[in-house]
């Protein structure tokens, strides 16, 4: 039997908190070890939970603070932001922090499902809405901390120039390892050197460094796996 995503959820709404956590319970492969208000370090270390869900509007304030903890504590451990209506300023600042997705809180239970499952497996996925203008927003911002040039000139393997088109179109670690045929662990050592050598923090900025360079079409799809 597969082993189930273990899913932390946080949310300051008992309805809301409730609710995620009776329907991820319902699915085949997701467990929901713990559902609160708010965390902390101890939290973390004691449930070592795959994904968290992050309400964006907690009470405290203090969400975009808690992400980039969760990434510091538990590196592996995969973020994804709730939220009512995500604005492209507060989406990038979320990333940046260390997000891995983005769950607008009108979604269908489809549409949820298939977000928590799409970042569980190593996708990024943010509002199709914004997706266009967060990537070009990326690419600005956190891509020409270094000009282009110089980024086309770091020296990557053919894999790893393979991989990258394959992140920009939204690919999972795991859709990438059958794309190629290879192990996933293999992807996420791949995933990793990319990030190394670009410099880069996210999945999100190798895809606006793919744009950015021309190394794939602006029509690609990230994030709406």
């Amino acid at each position: 039997m597969a082993k189930r995503t273990q899913v932390l959820v946080i949310e300051d709404n008992r309805l809301v908190r409730d609710g995620l956590t009776d329907l991820l319970n319902a699915q085949p492969d997701f467990t929901v070890i713990a559902a609160v208000e708010g965390a902390n370090t101890a939290l973390l270390k004691q449930t070592k939970p795959d994904v968290v869900l992050v309400d964006a509007t907690l009470g405290n304030g203090d969400s975009l603070r808690l992400v980039a903890s969760i990434r510091k504590t538990a590196p592996a451990t995969r973020v994804i932001v709730m939220d009512l209506l995500p604005v492209r300023e507060d989406v990038i600042d979320f990333i940046r922090a260390g997000a891995s997705g983005f769950l607008v809180k009108d979604a269908t239970v489809d549409d949820c499902v298939k977000t928590v499952r799409s970042v569980a497996e190593g996708a990024d996925v943010v509002p199709p809405t914004l997706t266009g203008t967060l990537l070009s927003h990326i690419a600005d911002q956190a891509i020409d901390r270094r000009s282009p040039q110089v980024l086309n000139a770091v020296r990557m393997t053919n894999r790893e120039r393979e991989i990258v088109a394959l992140i920009a179109e939204g690919l999972s670690n795991k859709d990438i390892a059958q794309r190629l045929d290879i192990a996933t662990y293999t992807v996420k050592s791949h995933v990793h050197n990319i990030l190394e050598k670009l410099a880069l923090h996210t999945r999100l900025e190798i895809a606006a460094h793919a744009y950015k360079s021309g190394r794939v079409e602006a029509g690609s799809a990230i994030g709406s796996r």
